[in-house]
């Protein structure tokens, strides 16, 4: 399929648009000298915003952009649009988190301002916890609500259970609990969203090589494949021994052709894999942990680093149809990074990861 335009018209303004608290601030927008939003899988989107602090007045000279402006004080909600400044898409909501002021005497001062998302809280909650007899839908929803936020969970349906959370922060309990299950965290304004990696699906977006997608560097790396993997532990409630073996991948994600652990048969052997590390009490979550560990090394097989045009729909979770690159490489890639850049000099552009467990043909 066609790559769908950025825009109407051919030439456009992709210049960020700033709000705070619910409301645009014209100011920080006309004083935008750069923008980097990250974000990854594991949630907790970063903010950074680069002015100038020097404004030309009407008489011809100059004063501080933001002398003790009372809308960038620390903890200000903060939210940036992106994409055709017509109709511009929200791709950051949070508040924040630092402020810096730079003077020097060859160049014009200067403001930073560093933002989290909501998910700042939980990095900062350390707890221990016990969730006894809970599925890990319920742990999400009951995190969820002592953060704040609402809750979205899809596709987390694995049994029952007691989980402990030691001297961790929410943010880090969460990853590690929804790791066994190949699951990701993402804040989008005040809910968290949780959804397996079979669930997840954030939009595709067509991308051809020299058009919108101006770099792309792909690399098919047979180093972490491997044709089995086993998880064994101990059932104290019956007193036997319980046993998991998955060799081939149950969500490899977006994609088509021949998958690593087939590639890797046919040139170097079968090699096998043993989840050694993560305590497992039945048959049921010894089956989850060893498909989660399988499905995250096939879905490694082909790395995507890109640059594309500013393009408000690369996030997390999202799938790239790429094409103008090799009939092995042209696929369908889940993106796992994705950090939306601009400056004065480049404009709006997007950098991102991706991943796919297959090669064409």
């Amino acid at each position: 399929m066609p790559e769908t335009p950025l825009s109407d018209r051919v030439l456009y303004s992709a210049r960020p648009t700033l709000r705070i608290a619910g409301q645009e601030h014209e100011r920080m927008t006309a004083q935008l000298l750069a923008m980097r939003m990250d974000e990854a899988e594991g949630g907790m989107s970063r903010l950074e915003l680069r002015f100038s602090n020097l404004l030309r007045t009407t008489d011809g000279g100059a004063e501080v952009a933001f002398a003790d402006d009372p809308d960038l004080r620390l903890g200000t909600e903060i939210a940036v649009y992106a994409g055709d400044a017509d109709a511009p898409q929200e791709i950051f909501r949070g508040r924040v988190t630092a402020v810096e002021l730079t003077y020097a005497s060859d160049e014009a001062p200067q403001m930073t301002l560093l933002a989290e998302d909501a998910l700042q809280t939980a990095r900062m909650t350390r707890r221990s916890k016990v969730y006894p007899d809970q599925s890990p839908t319920e742990v999400v929803q009951t995190v969820a609500r002592e953060l704040g936020l609402r809750s979205a969970v899809t596709g987390l349906t694995s049994s029952r259970g007691t989980w402990v959370q030691i001297g961790e922060s929410d943010l880090a309990f969460l990853r590690r609990l929804l790791g066994r299950f190949d699951a990701d965290l993402q804040v989008v304004g005040d809910e968290l969203q949780v959804s397996t990696r079979a669930n997840a699906q954030r939009g595709v977006i067509e991308l051809a090589m020299f058009s919108q997608l101006a770099r792309a560097r792909v690399t098919a790396d047979l180093a972490d494949q491997v044709s089995k993997v086993t998880s064994a532990g101990w059932n104290p409630i019956e007193g036997s021994a319980v046993i998991a073996e998955v060799s081939q991948a149950t969500h490899a994600g977006p994609g088509r052709g021949r998958t690593g652990a087939q590639v890797l048969c046919d040139t170097l052997g079968e090699r096998s894999e043993h989840v050694g590390h993560l305590a497992v009490s039945s048959d049921q979550e010894a089956q989850a942990v060893a498909e989660a560990a399988f499905d995250a090394r096939a879905r490694r097989f082909a790395r995507l680093e890109g640059l594309a045009e500013g393009n408000t729909r690369i996030r997390v979770g999202s799938h790239v149809r790429v094409t103008g690159i090799t009939a092995e490489l042209d696929n369908t890639y889940y993106v796992t990074r994705a950090s939306h850049l601009y400056d004065l000099t480049r404009g709006y552009r997007t950098e991102f990861s991706g991943e796919c467990a297959y090669l064409g043909r």
